[in-house]
């Protein structure tokens, strides 16, 4: 009997290396990818990940190594190689062109042509199949992508990438601005596109869902591969060891802090940007998280309180004084501190070093004759840099050259060097490795311990319940329920979250949860 011989895997990756000057990104790392599976590339941030994919692309040329698509030799010149070869990429940081439209966005290089000509209703009508693929048909494709918020925008990413039929489908990150709900709609996705033996590359710091969509994993760490195996049987604990090095025991570590006197007040607080006014109060030692799904409202407050977004009624009461000024420059003087959801194009200057991006809200101390002092800023840098465990060459270095997690580390840094005693933290966990979001986890209960007030947006609940000590949700633009912590469960909060009221004995919440 002739034994047919075997498939061969749809890629294959080996001995693939890659330096960028002294630092070696990748070193001699394999991998392969079976046709209609879904493999997790794990790891902490800087760990390879993403220079492994731009590598994949074509967006950069390796060092070393080869690379096969079903045993073909394949070596991209360029992104348009690797679009040619069936690979479709879906980054981390957002690809859009804020000034087009939706439709533009998601059809941009797919056009439809007839007689040289653009047929717009063909390609209307294949936006609008784009965006039912995706189970968000409210989305209007005529809108401009830079007026839709950070988690509408990945929505409309995941929309293009599927439009394109591609035979390797690589997520970065896919649900870092994404509710429960819509991750899950993505899921259900993922599932039927494996049915299709579309081969999916899924790269999360969410290890939970992980475990729940991908078949198989590799684990990487400081560029080399540690680990690879079937997904199923696998322990969370031991993807993390692999992914530290060591044991790791605390998804959410919690400080003990006490919650003293209201130090921030909303009353009917209402932006031009927002549907309905908000009123909540904020203590002294206190992390109020706040829920919802996407487009609920939540940065809209956020941003209208900081001054980004104009206020048009309502008042912020500060330690028992009304908040006076229009501007983000007299917020930050009465304590606010915002941490912006879209790091990339509010939060952080990429061409400037990241002693600038650390200090540029208080430069004051680094004055002198109205002369900055570098080497004064550079020292006060580094302390930060070791505080937070921040993977950099130095303060000189370009903020734009780290990966996406340690840029995070470094605008919550900003947040430290202000002295801010009101943060705002807009999903300040997004594209962060399982270990940086625990040193996060219990950066922010420090400050609690020390008497800061926090309010946390979160699309993640396990973080929202895991370390803060109340949480306000939000429906359709308007705060619709406020609970202390014990109150809560996952269940519950998607209740609230998705039909405007948490209920009491959690049967609706059951079921929309599951």
């Amino acid at each position: 009997m002739t034994i047919a011989p075997a498939e061969p895997p749809v890629l294959r990756m080996a001995g693939v290396s890659k330096s960028f000057g002294a630092t070696r990104a990748l070193d001699d790392v394999s991998f392969e990818l079976g046709r209609g599976e879904v493999h997790a590339l794990i790891g902490e941030n800087g760990a390879g990940k993403s220079t492994m994919m731009k590598i994949l692309s074509g967006a950069i040329a390796p060092d070393a190594g080869r690379m096969e698509i079903d045993g073909r030799p394949y070596a991209p010149a360029g992104p348009g190689d690797g679009l040619r070869g069936g690979i479709s990429m879906i980054y981390q940081e957002l690809t859009l062109a804020p000034h087009l439209t939706v439709e533009e966005n998601i059809v941009l290089g797919r056009e439809v042509h007839a007689a040289g000509w653009l047929d717009r209703e063909a390609t209307r009508r294949k936006a609008r199949e784009a965006l039912e693929l995706v189970r968000h048909p409210e989305i209007s494709p005529a809108i401009p992508v830079g007026r839709l918020s950070v988690g509408a925008k990945q929505i409309v990413e995941i929309a293009r990438a599927l439009l394109n039929r591609s035979r390797i489908l690589v997520m970065d990150e896919p649900t870092s601005s994404l509710t429960q709900e819509d991750s899950l709609r993505l899921f259900e996705i993922i599932r039927g596109l494996k049915g299709q033996d579309v081969s999916v590359i899924y790269i999360s710091h969410f290890l939970e869902e992980v475990q729940k969509v991908a078949d198989s994993y590799t684990v990487l760490r400081d560029g080399r591969s540690v680990g690879s195996g079937k997904m199923e049987g696998t322990r969370l604990e031991d993807i993390i060891q692999l992914m530290v090095g060591q044991k790791f025991t605390q998804l959410f570590p919690r400080v003990e802090h006490a919650v003293g006197e209201a130090v921030l007040s909303l009353d009917r607080l209402k932006g031009t940007k927002m549907t309905a006014p908000v009123s909540l109060t904020l203590s002294k030692g206190e992390i109020l998280g706040i829920a919802g799904l996407v487009g609920s409202g939540r940065s809209e407050m956020l941003r209208t309180l900081f001054g980004l977004d104009e206020a048009e009624g309502g008042s912020v009461v500060i330690s028992g004084a009304e908040l006076a000024g229009r501007t983000p420059w007299t917020r930050i003087s009465r304590g606010l501190g915002l941490l912006s959801e879209d790091r990339q194009g509010e939060g952080l200057a990429l061409s400037l070093s990241v002693a600038d991006n650390m200090t540029l809200s208080d430069l004051a101390p680094y004055r002198r004759h109205g002369l900055l002092r570098p080497g004064r800023q550079r020292r006060a840098v580094s302390d930060l840099i070791g505080k937070l465990k921040i993977k950099t060459k130095g303060p000189a270095q370009t903020v734009g050259d780290l990966s996406g997690g340690n840029q995070q580390k470094v605008a919550l840094a900003r947040l430290l060097h202000q002295k801010a005693s009101i943060l705002l933290l807009d999903e300040p966990t997004r594209g962060i490795d399982v270990v940086s979001k625990a040193q996060i986890y219990e950066w922010i209960g420090e400050l609690a311990r020390e008497g800061k007030a926090v309010l946390f947006v979160s699309s993640y609940l396990p973080e929202l319940l895991g370390i803060c000590d109340r949480i306000a949700v939000f429906h359709r633009g308007a705060l619709v329920e406020s609970r202390p912590i014990p109150e809560w469960d996952a269940p519950s909060l998607m209740a609230a979250a998705t039909v405007g009221r948490a209920a009491r004995d959690n049967t609706m919440g059951q079921r929309i949860a599951e």
